[in-house]
Order: C-alpha cells, then structure tokens, then sequence
C-alpha cells in the first residue's frame, strides 16, 4: 500500500494493553473523522467499547472526534488521564 493510501495508528497504555498491539498501519483512501475511524475501531476491537471515552491525536496534536483524519497522517489512541 502506498503511504498516501493508509495512516499510522499508535495505541498507548491501557489501550495497547486490550489489544496486544503498540502500533499498526490502517488502509485508508478518503478522509474520515475521528468519531467515523472510532466505530470502526470498535468494530476491529470490540473490547476497547465504549470507544466514545478514547482520546484521539492527529500528528501529535490533541482533536476532538469531529475533526478529519486523512490518508498519511498519524494517529495516536489513548484512555482519558485523570489526576489524583
């Protein structure tokens, strides 16, 4: 697949650990937003549901799950962090 045709998933801490992967490429021709990617997520790994909760960051920048996620961008996947 072309670099342009996928985008690059990363999955930190709690995450990761429910799936068993650091990191994976996903096959990806049109933009989809963040909320359109998530179901898909809960699709592939139904044990991350609910999927609504996970944070999301395109080319390390924290987005709400409105925003687009295009062919070639990176995208990280984290738990919300709460402090104590």
């Amino acid at each position: 697949m072309a670099i342009g045709t996928t985008i690059k998933v990363l999955y930190f801490a709690q995450v990761a650990e429910l799936i068993g992967l650091r990191e994976e490429t996903w096959p990806l021709e049109d933009a989809i937003s963040g909320s359109e990617w998530l179901a898909l997520l809960e699709t592939r790994y139904p044990q991350l549901a609910p999927v609504v909760r996970l944070k999301l960051a395109i080319n390390q920048f924290h987005v709400n799950h409105s925003e687009l996620i295009r062919p070639g961008d990176e995208l990280a996947v984290f738990e919300p962090v709460t402090g104590g």
